[in-house]
């Protein structure tokens, strides 16, 4: 399985790495200041059947401050246990330009000791932003995807994830962000991944179309000086955006997974001459047990001998000789002829690297 796994992924990444193709300017990078923004906020989630925080302090507070919003006063002392209440944080990610009266979705995630958010419902809560600003406010019922349940024997059976909710335009944006896409005498181009042939690329792409518009920072950021006003702005970012470029061919990597074992090798990769062997010595012990009898009419007891059996052997190793600049096609070939496992296949890479023979930068993630 793993041998195929390798080929199908050494077919997908050859057929990719084929002849470059142009790809829009839209689609390797974004505006610097046209970005979401991330918006935190805490809340009381109710309606619950009775699996929610019980004697959970935060709640309990919390639902004080409720009664007294709506000017109900309870007596000095009383500490209500409202297992049909949770102590939730509120996540929501804010557009970039989103305009008060808009909707946007929530996350809804507990914080205490509830077991369950399902059927419960959000209290008006204000989201904030990293200034410490209300952006907006999040109120509704939660769709919860997991299940959770338990018997009075402690037994338990949970689904999914039940702590955790979303509530679909569950936000109204009370706020906008400020960009300075009107007035900025500079707009600022990011690349997603920094390269500076791919940079350059666009730079003569949108200098042709528009000259002398676009100068490179560094191998991310292209600075654009764009006529003011909003609507002459977004119609050149429009077309900038849809401008064809053939850019770099990607870097050398071999990125690995260590918790899943998964290798990914891209088509850049290429090898010194190498001579591969990998094998393991392999120990086996046989436990035979033995029983003996006494002889008859004799005092003697039953007893049990162990009897060993010890072999120790290496497993027969094949040798894969890698021809100088092995294409990615050739490594895997190679690699496949020594019936590898994942973890093998993790090792053998690091050893290539080591020697100075994988010409890649090796990631492990």
């Amino acid at each position: 399985m793993f041998r195929t796994l390798i080929l199908g992924l050494a077919a997908l990444v050859a057929g990719l790495a084929s002849p470059a193709h142009a790809e829009r300017v839209r689609d390797l990078g974004t505006f610097q200041s046209v970005r979401s923004n991330q918006l935190t906020g805490y809340g009381i989630v109710v309606g619950l059947d009775g699996t929610g925080d019980d004697n959970f302090a935060y709640v309990t507070q919390a639902m004080r401050g409720v009664s007294d919003r709506f000017g109900l006063q309870l007596p000095p002392g009383v500490n209500p246990a409202l297992k049909n209440a949770a102590a939730v944080i509120v996540t929501a990610e804010l557009p970039a330009f989103s305009k008060p009266g808009q909707r946007i979705d929530v996350t809804v995630s507990t914080i205490g000791k509830a077991k369950s958010l399902r059927g419960g419902a959000l209290i008006l809560t204000a989201l904030h932003g990293a200034d410490g600003q209300i952006y907006a406010m999040a109120q509704g019922n939660l769709a919860v995807g997991g299940l959770g349940v338990s018997g009075r024997d402690g037994s338990k059976l949970t689904v999914n994830v039940p702590t955790v909710g979303r509530i679909p335009d569950g936000a109204s944006v009370e706020r906008a962000v400020a960009t300075g896409f009107e007035n900025a005498d500079v707009l600022r181009w990011n690349l997603n991944q920094a390269d500076f042939l791919t940079a350059t690329r666009v730079r003569d792409a949108i200098n042709a179309r528009y000259p002398g518009m676009a100068q490179v920072e560094d191998g991310v950021t292209l600075a654009l000086r764009l006529p003011y006003g909003a609507n002459a702005r977004a119609g050149i970012m429009a077309e900038i955006g849809m401008l064809d470029i053939d850019p770099a061919e990607a870097s050398a990597k071999v990125i690995v997974n260590s918790r899943t074992g998964t290798v990914v090798i891209s088509s850049a990769v290429r090898l010194a001459p190498a001579a591969i062997s990998h094998g393991s010595l392999v120990v086996r012990i046989d436990e035979n047990p033995t029983v003996v009898q006494p002889a008859p009419f004799s005092d003697g007891e039953t007893a049990l001998e162990q009897d060993s059996d010890i072999d120790v052997y290496e497993e027969g190793n094949r040798v894969a000789l890698l021809e100088p600049g092995a294409s990615l096609a050739e490594l895997v070939d190679g690699l496949n002829m020594l019936g590898l496992s994942p973890s093998d296949l993790v090792a053998i890479l690091e050893a290539l690297k080591q020697a100075g023979s994988l010409k890649a930068e090796m990631v492990v993630i």
